[in-house]
Order: C-alpha cells, then structure tokens, then sequence
C-alpha cells in the first residue's frame, strides 16, 4: 500500500511539474505589423479633370437653445434644407436629380414618433391578401 501511495505521489508530481511547465509564460518577440498607405484603385490621367460642383447657396443658423436651420443647394442640383426647434422635432426636404434624369424628392419629420420620410420614391408594402378576420384585430387591438 506504501509503494502505491508512492507511485501515485509521484505521478501527481509529475503531472504537476508538466502542467507548470506548459503553463509558463512563453517569452518570443510581439508579431510585427506593418502598416501602409492604402494603394490608389483608380488612375487618373493626367488629361482626366475632376468636375468641381460649386456651392450655390449654404445658409446656416443655430441657436443656443437648439433652434437651427440649414439651407444648402450645390451647382448639380442637389437641395438639401432643414430646421428644427428647441424640442428637438425636425423636418426638412432633399431634392437632386438622378443620373438618368428622374428627379428625388423626399420630405422628413423627426419628431417623438422617430424618422418620418415621405417620398413617391419610397417603396409601398403590398396590401394585406385577404381580409382579416374580427378576433385577430380584437386581439391586437388587446395586445
């Protein structure tokens, strides 16, 4: 029984002794990273020009109280205007043209009943498919 708790004991050391010296911290040097500028996707010819689209108007007001009220309408026909009041509600409007030709027109609130944008460009859920039934309203209504 002696020679059993010896062997026993030293298996335990062992085991000890291996787990310690896996569990050592292993000291080699940090990965090193490097870092670069992003490389340019795109060349530009050096007969290529970048189209500059001037400010037409930026008309900018704010108040301490938080009353504000933002105008501003580009040379290509993007007109962004916005204000808001002390509360915190918003409304505003963004109009530009699109690339085909179509115009966007958007109107928003912001107001306590979150971000409410209307626009004919907006998309439409499509109608329920049939009616529903009177106990699935009480039950939503009841909800």
């Amino acid at each position: 029984r002696s020679q059993l708790i010896s062997t026993n004991m030293r298996a335990i050391i062992l085991a000890t002794v291996a787990a310690l010296a896996v569990a050592a911290p292993q000291y080699a040097a940090p990965p090193v990273i490097q870092y670069s500028a992003p490389s340019s996707t795109r060349a530009i010819d050096s007969d290529e020009s970048i189209e500059h689209i001037p400010i037409l108007r930026d008309s900018r007001f704010r108040e301490d109280d938080g009353t504000h009220n933002f105008d501003v309408e580009t040379g290509n026909g993007i007109v962004i205007s916005q204000s808001g009041g002390s509360d915190g509600h918003k409304q505003g409007a963004i109009t530009f043209t699109h690339p085909d030709g179509t115009p966007f027109h958007l109107t928003f609130v912001a107001n306590e009943n979150g971000f409410q944008p209307q626009s004919s460009a907006l998309p439409v859920a499509p109608a329920f498919p049939h009616p529903i039934p009177e106990f699935v309203l009480k039950q939503i209504e009841f909800a």
